[in-house]
């Protein structure tokens, strides 16, 4: 099968066309202001106006307020909707949209429990833990810790970039990668080489029986 990739943390109209031009097949919106590539609304529908068909427009949430949540789906073309924090699958599966849970993954953390609760999410996503952070740290956890069967498609995130993604890949054999500050010149901005060079490891790795 080949691997699927998310570039997440898009916060301009040319790093989002960079994307589509790399052939990854969905761009990442942040609309969380205590991250650094949180995005306007008025700004994630410029940029989701731009992305041609067949590449998904994914809309991250941390513990927001449903209205919040529910004026950018309003606002912003949205394909997919990705939860971060606390929210329980009742409240991940009430916007009218496909969502993927974020998992952010610790020794003790239960993903298969996850993937029972989060039954109706199209993929569980697992993220790095560290402390007080919900995500985009930049750092690796120990991919041992995924159960070689789950029950549903894992997106891996948490520090990749184009030295580890190959490897990542051969170990954990995900359905998709998702990657953020393992493709930036800076917190929010893309780097269209990083990116090129990211998704030609992913091609050469991605097949696996």
């Amino acid at each position: 099968m080949r691997v699927r990739v998310k570039i997440c943390g898009i916060t301009r109209v040319e790093d989002a066309m960079a994307v589509v031009k790399s052939g990854a097949d969905a761009i990442g919106l942040v609309f969380y202001p205590p991250s650094p590539r949180n995005v306007e609304i008025n700004q994630a529908a410029e940029i989701a106006n731009q992305v041609p068909a067949f590449v998904s427009v994914v809309g991250l949430f941390v513990d927001a307020e449903p209205a919040f949540i529910r004026n950018v789906i309003a606002t912003v073309k949205l394909d997919l909707l990705q939860f971060h924090g606390d929210e329980t699958p009742e409240e991940c599966a009430s916007y009218g949209l496909p969502f993927i849970k974020a998992i952010r993954v610790k020794t003790d953390t239960n993903l298969v429990q996850y993937a029972k609760d989060f039954s109706a999410s199209k993929a569980l996503l697992l993220d790095t833990f560290t402390d007080g952070v919900a995500g985009g740290t930049g750092h690796v956890f120990d991919w041992s810790l995924i159960p070689a069967v789950l029950g549903k498609p894992v997106i891996l995130a948490g520090g990749l970039n184009q030295q580890n993604v190959a490897q990542a890949i051969e170990q954990v054999q995900p359905y998709a990668v998702d990657v953020s500050g393992g493709v930036e010149v800076s917190k929010g901005i893309k780097d269209a080489a990083k990116i090129a060079a990211f998704m030609q490891q992913v091609k050469l790795s991605s097949i696996f029986e």
